[in-house]
Parts: structure tokens; C-alpha cells; sequence
């Protein structure tokens, strides 16, 4: 397994992260346990969960379950970097929602009772939240951090202007502010790289690429659906029709390759510069393990140009829309 440094931190990260959402929902605690041990097994220490994943209001489920798996012991926390998220609603009160200081607070303190741990290493704001100035914000964060409750602070689906002011008023605060960057980004769904990436490389932010194989579509989605193993429904089924052509182009890409199709999505994310680890969810083990071809797979120039003839991207505004 790689490693790299979380942007301008000296934390080092491993060049997959494994993402937990479907631990409860999807998957049982039982085989999250074993995804979890098997992740360290083969050097994954980078996960990443929110207080709202489980999707049953205010319990935390996933945060719960990752705690249990900590409470075994066996060096397990302290193998891993733990990244959660706070802003999503917790309850039908009003402040235990968004980036008030009173929700910093008291969510970070029910995520550390849930993960069952005196800290958490990446504390991730999901969402921007336009009605809280940012020195509330910071102040907070700072709280945290000097409580020993945090170690560096992460934003995620930001726009690019947003990660400029969080940075300009952390520094004018003498914080470090935001490491890393958690954005949707894969072959399909690029617009990141209109001012988000230009933002996180000039400001030291790694990047997160959430969805990197958008939902499946970058998986092998024909093939399987040739073979009978997916059906889709709702908008899975509605974005596989609109992409139809450019997906066959794609696996077509694929098998010229010789690789699978999702090893190709996660390697070219990880081909990106900006980009530290792309965020994988599997629900089960053989998902986990499928993940890892990524690491070793190498795109030429000319690979890389044809992924982006099929996939086309965007260059950085202002040259994406004018001179």
C-alpha cells in the first residue's frame, strides 16, 4: 500500500479510503467488522463515516459500529485514521443541525462517544453552511483542537470560493483550517476541476473523490447487465440510459486495456495530482479486494487522452468558458 501526506499535513493517509456508509444499512456489523480487519490487513488506514450514516435519525449507527470494531482493541484506533462528518440533522430540534457552534460542540462529542475514542483525527464539515460567520466556525474548531477532541479539520462539497474564505479567515486567525477536501469527482461527473482542484492545490487541501465510480455506471454496468447480475431502477436506470454510448465506449476502452472497468475509474482518479485517496464503499470483502487493482494499474499519456476524449473534462476558469 502507498501512502501520502493529507494535503499540507504530515498525516499520512493510504491511497485508498474506505468509505463505511453501507455498515448497517447495507451490511451487517458482523461482516463491517471483518471489512474493517481486512482493510488494515492489507494496509487501508484512512476510513471514513458521518454521524448521519445508518440513516435512522440521531442513533449514529455507523459511527456505533465502527466504535465496537475499536472496543476490541488490537491496536485497531490506533491503526486507523478516523475522519467523521458533522451538519446533517441529528434530531427535530433546531440546533442539532449545520455549523452553529453549539452543534460543533455537542455532535463532536456524540461522535466521540459513538466511535468510542478520545479523538478523531479528520473532523469533516459535510455540507457549507451560508447562515454561520466563519469565525464562529473557526473558533469552535479551534476549541476542539486544543481540547485534544480533534486533530485537523476537513470541508466537504465545497465550491472553490468557499474553501478561499475558510482559508483566508483561518489564517487571519493563525489556524491551520482545512486540510482536505471531500467532493464527488470521477470520469462522469468532473466539474471539480473547474475551481475546487485549482482551490485545493493553491490552499494545500488533499482531495477526497466521493463516488469515483458514480454509482456503479464506471463498474463494468453492461457487462453485468449482458450477464444478468444488475438491474436498474429509478435514476440509476435513468443516468445509464442518457450515458448508454459513452459507458460502451468506455468498457470498450477497457477491454483494449486488458483491465477491469472499475480498476481503470479508481485509477485514473488516482492518477489526478490533486488527489489523495478516492473513497471506496464496498458492502462486502470481494468488493473490498476488487479495489485494489487500482493501486498497481499504470495509464499512459495516450490512455489518459482517451479517457478524456470519451469523459470530456473541464480546464480551469477561467479558460473552461472564456479566453
Amino acid at each position: 500500500m502507498d501512502y501520502r501526506n493529507l494535503g499540507r499535513s504530515g498525516l499520512s493517509v493510504s491511497r485508498l479510503c474506505l468509505g463505511t456508509m453501507n455498515f448497517g444499512p447495507e451490511t451487517s456489523e458482523e461482516d463491517s467488522h471483518a471489512i474493517m480487519d481486512l482493510s488494515l490487513e492489507l494496509g487501508i488506514n484512512f476510513f471514513d463515516t458521518a454521524n448521519v450514516y445508518g440513516w435512522k435519525k440521531g442513533e449514529g449507527l455507523t459511527e456505533q459500529i465502527i466504535g465496537r470494531w475499536f472496543a476490541t482493541g488490537g491496536g485497531r484506533r490506533e491503526r486507523t485514521v478516523i475522519a467523521t462528518k458533522l451538519y446533517g440533522s441529528m434530531s427535530d430540534w433546531p440546533n442539532d443541525t449545520f455549523l452553529s457552534a453549539r452543534n460543533i460542540r455537542h455532535a463532536c462529542d456524540a461522535s466521540l462517544k459513538r466511535l468510542q475514542t478520545d479523538h478523531i483525527d479528520l473532523y469533516q464539515m459535510h455540507h457549507i453552511d451560508r447562515n454561520t460567520p466563519w469565525d464562529e466556525i473557526w473558533e469552535a474548531m479551534e476549541t476542539l483542537r486544543q481540547q485534544g477532541k480533534i486533530l485537523y479539520v476537513g470541508s466537504s462539497n465545497f465550491a472553490g470560493w468557499h474553501i478561499a474564505k475558510a482559508q483566508g479567515v483561518a489564517r487571519e486567525r493563525h489556524f491551520l483550517g482545512l486540510v482536505s477536501e471531500q467532493s464527488i469527482y470521477n470520469l462522469v461527473t468532473r466539474d471539480v476541476e473547474l475551481e475546487v482542484l485549482p482551490a485545493c492545490e493553491d490552499f494545500g487541501l488533499g482531495v477526497i473523490p466521493w463516488s469515483p465510480l458514480h454509482g456503479g455506471l464506471l463498474g463494468g454496468v453492461l457487462r453485468k447487465e449482458r450477464e444478468g447480475k444488475r438491474r436498474h431502477t429509478g435514476r440509476s436506470k435513468d443516468a445509464l440510459e442518457e450515458r448508454r454510448d459513452q459507458i460502451q465506449a468506455y468498457e470498450q476502452f477497457c477491454d483494449e486495456l486488458g483491465e477491469d472497468p472499475a480498476a481503470v475509474g479508481l485509477g485514473w482518479l488516482l492518477h489526478q495530482p490533486s488527489v489523495t485517496a478516492p473513497i471506496v464503499g464496498p458492502r462486502t470483502r470481494e468488493q473490498l479486494e476488487g479495489s485494489l487493482p487500482a493501486l498497481e494499474l499504470k495509464l499512459d499519456e495516450d490512455s489518459l487522452a482517451r479517457l478524456d476524449q470519451i469523459w470530456p473534462g473541464h480546464k480551469t476558469a477561467p479558460e473552461d468558458y472564456a479566453w
